[in-house]
């Protein structure tokens, strides 16, 4: 079964993060993976939770953060 697609503004939404910091991690090459699809921009909701948890494990406070 495919991944949900989720939007930059889903995407902000879920992360608390602006859609301009989002934007600017895609031109940077940071952040969750993101496709093109036509002219949307989307995520694999796995990646961003993926990305998440990356950014926990890195910063050795947390460990698995647990999105139910």
């Amino acid at each position: 079964m495919m991944d949900r697609l989720l939007t930059l503004d889903e995407v902000s939404e879920l992360t608390r993060v602006p859609v301009n910091t989002l934007r600017y991690w895609r031109h940077c090459g940071t952040g969750p993976s993101s496709a093109r699809l036509g002219k949307r921009v989307v995520y694999r909701e796995s990646e961003v939770v993926r990305f998440v948890d990356e950014q926990f494990a890195d910063s050795g406070r947390g460990g698995d953060l647990d999105v139910a």
